[in-house]
């Protein structure tokens, strides 16, 4: 039988492990049964109260029952859009714009914020949403008439305007992604995960779905054990998490200060990591300390499902070498686009292009955008066929495994976030005593820099930014310069302002 619902994992699931902890963060958890049960019952109020092929905002704290708030929004053939607690206010404004949904579901944390928002719409208590009776009938025919190409979520990504973009999937290409994903790093039933990113974050599907697909567990760590390393893997080895899919900078966080020296995380088989480029040094300390682990590196945008390319590392890298991001999952391709669209030559680089079922639905209540990077495959004229311009400049190698490069544009991948220097800048720009600003990213540190022209003193720029955008996008560095230096066609000079970071 052919899957068209992501809800068939989780039933076909609760049938053979009903009693088995699904998610968890170590001291609370929730079993499949109660996954089920919870999830049905979201679903049945949301049909009983009108709530049909929309967006349900699920504002609460990183927790199992956030999970089920989830599937409980599906239930209802409606889509999910996960809210971050610490979500600064100006920024839920401007998501809140542009989705104009008609419920948020929230828990008793986070119903205290909503009065400082100021949602208009229907707000329920997630403990008061699971007492509805379940109605089987109704979700039947809700079933019935769902498709697989029925949204799922949305997750909202940096924008270049100021306004965040929210990505829509579908069912179709979920179940694609986990099918891949799972046959790539090799779940199971006995598979234990160690979920490092937020709930917020599309990297989370690597951990959700494959727990309902298999029967695995997930354990949602707890995000303060990442300021200490230690602690983190002491935690990893308490809960026999053998299975991590994480973004570098966590990686390299328990690498780089000594932890490896004190404890070592003992049962981790597999260890997926992405969204950056793994500094060798840091990735050979990994492998040092799990010499029998496999090791896969994972590429993908969130315009199409998460990842779409993966490497298995199957050979030693030196200090100069790159770790590729290798071929596509089956079902997908990677067109190398040249400037003048067309298949870049042998040793080219060229603009990375994805087609296939991966491909999500496009920017909500966005079109504009849309048009502009979801586009009909310029190798095709002889019937629509869409694929996403991720932006990204890559090559293939010697081996014929394809190099991530560079960004085409001011986007950047920070601390596993992809983020549009431009949206800062249009924050920044918005301020008194700025007469102009720009953002660059200093790749070998790490580090978002601000420079600006103004009378506005840096610790005030931060601290007004810190109010309307998410922690991960404020610069690490600002700089006060006399006046900005522009290229002879009139441009910013993105360049020199670069090479000055050198001696920041």
């Amino acid at each position: 039988m052919i899957q068209t619902n992501i809800l068939e994992y989780l039933e076909k699931t609760v049938k053979e492990v009903p009693d088995k902890t699904a998610y968890t963060d170590g001291k609370h958890g929730l079993t499949f049964a109660e996954v089920f049960r919870y999830s049905r019952a979201i679903g049945s109020y949301l049909s009983r109260e009108g709530f049909y092929r929309e967006p349900v905002v699920i504002y609460m704290k990183k927790s199992p029952e956030a999970v089920a708030a989830f599937y409980g929004a599906v239930y209802g053939r409606c889509f999910y859009v996960p809210f971050d607690e610490e979500m600064p206010e100006y920024r839920v404004s401007l998501i809140l714009e542009t989705l104009k949904p008609r419920l948020m579901i929230c828990d008793a944390y986070t119903e205290k914020k909503l009065i400082k928002i100021g949602f208009s719409g229907r707000t329920l208590r997630f403990e008061d949403a699971v007492k509805t009776e379940i109605r089987d009938e109704k979700l039947a025919e809700i079933r019935e008439a769902s498709m697989d190409t029925d949204p799922i979520y949305i997750v909202f990504t940096s924008g270049s305007t100021g306004v965040p973009k929210g990505v829509a999937a579908c069912h179709r290409s979920v179940l694609d992604y986990v099918e891949n994903l799972s046959k790539v790093l090799g779940f199971n039933r006995e598979t234990v995960f160690g979920n490092q990113s937020p709930l917020y974050f599309d990297a989370c599907l690597k951990e959700l779905y494959p727990t309902m697909m298999f029967g695995a567990t997930t354990y949602l760590v707890p995000k303060s054990l990442f300021m200490f390393p230690v602690k983190l893997v002491e935690y990893l080895n308490e809960n026999h998490i053998n299975t991590v899919c994480w973004v570098v900078s966590a990686l390299t966080m328990i690498s780089s200060m000594g932890t490896f020296d004190k404890v070592v995380p003992k049962y981790l088989h597999t260890v997926a990591f992405g969204s950056e480029v793994f500094p060798i040094k840091q990735f050979n300390l990994w492998r040092h300390a799990l010499p029998e682990a496999q090791f896969t590196n994972l590429y993908g945008p969130t315009e199409c499902t998460g990842m779409s390319c993966y490497y298995r590392v199957n050979r030693e890298f030196g200090p100069d070498d790159v770790i590729p991001i290798g071929r596509p999952f089956k079902n997908t391709e990677i067109l190398l686009l040249n400037d003048e669209d067309q298949p870049a030559g042998e040793g080219e680089t060229g603009e990375i292009c994805i087609r296939g079922t991966c491909v999500t639905l496009g920017y909500y209540r966005n079109p504009e955008k849309t048009k502009e990077v979801f586009v009909q495959n310029p190798l095709n004229d002889c019937y629509p066929e869409l694929i996403y311009r991720t932006g990204d400049i890559g090559r293939y190698n010697e081996f014929g495994e394809l190099v991530f490069v560079s960004r085409k544009d001011h986007q950047i991948k920070h601390m596993g976030h992809r983020i549009e220097l431009g949206e800062i800048e249009v924050h920044v720009n918005q301020m008194a005593g700025i007469r102009m600003s720009c953002c660059v990213y200093d790749k070998e540190r790490e580090k978002i820099v601000l420079f600006y022209v103004g009378d506005a003193e840096g610790k005030d720029i931060i601290k007004a930014l810190k109010e309307k955008l998410p922690r991960y996008m404020i610069p690490n560095l600002v700089e006060k310069i006399e006046e900005m230096p522009f290229t002879a066609n009139g441009k910013l000079n993105r360049m020199e302002l670069k090479n000055r970071c050198a001696n920041l």
